[in-house]
């Protein structure tokens, strides 16, 4: 359910025609026999889906997710992302890769210093930007406020849906050692553009940590929106 009790139902909406979105080739830089360097590959099939199931899975040191497409009925699918967080990161860091072996790099993202904050350039394989995201501290003072950039395509503002829920989540955080605790309340964050509905982002009730992610619009760069959904969760407790 979301913020406002009502079930998200997954992989709804009239068929779109979609572009596939493919990582360009790069050469790795060498490194020694006994360790094998990451690999670009062929982006998995996922800019024909709209609909992604995010599952976390804590560990002392790092946060690991399994991205899968959802089914119609909001169950997960095929996996076709995974992705390892160092929870020691200042600047939150997370690589995205393409199946559980590590070697292939769908995407990743780094923090860096800007005059907003941090900035989280979000690149593929072989070092190319194709998107950004920041936190817009001047909108999050009530709600939290993301703007995500996808250049010469999309400039989203995503809000959170409920200043209830908002505010309690802002409280939670300065409560001793419920930073450390994750938030099991349900929320959602709404993304638009111009007023116009185009992504969402719906934390689901539970004592494990799961988000639906659900794109309106065909030209979306999924792994820029996959991306940004993990550095939802990922820098929580940076």
């Amino acid at each position: 359910m979301d913020s406002t009790g009502t079930e998200s139902s997954a992989g709804t909406g009239t068929e779109k025609g979609k572009a596939a979105v493919s990582l360009t080739k790069a050469t790795p830089a060498p490194t020694p026999a006994s360790t094998p360097a990451p690999t670009t590959a062929e982006a998995p099939d996922i800019q024909s889906h709209d609909t992604f199931v995010i599952k976390k899975k804590l560990s002392l040191t790092a946060g690991e997710y399994v991205v899968s497409v959802a089914r119609p009925d909001g169950s997960e699918g095929e996996p076709v992302a995974y992705a390892r967080e160092k929870r020691l990161s200042l600047r939150g860091q997370v690589t995205v890769y393409t199946d559980a072996s590590r070697k292939s790099v769908l995407a990743a993202f780094k923090g860096r210093d800007h005059e907003v904050g941090y900035m989280y350039d979000v690149r593929d394989a072989s070092g190319q930007s194709f998107g950004s995201f920041y936190e817009d501290a001047g909108g999050s003072f009530l709600r939290r406020t993301w703007q995500v950039r996808q250049p010469g395509t999309m400039k989203l503002t995503g809000r959170e849906r409920s200043r209830v829920v908002a505010f309690v989540r802002f409280v939670w955080e300065f409560v001793p050692y419920l930073e450390y605790v994750p938030f099991i309340w349900p929320y959602r964050f709404e993304y638009t553009e111009s007023g116009k509905p185009l992504m969402t982002v719906t934390k689901k009730l539970g004592l494990h940590t799961r988000y639906v992610l659900e794109i309106l619009a065909p030209d979306i760069d999924r792994r820029l929106a996959i991306a940004h959904t993990l550095a939802l969760d990922a820098l929580e407790v940076d």
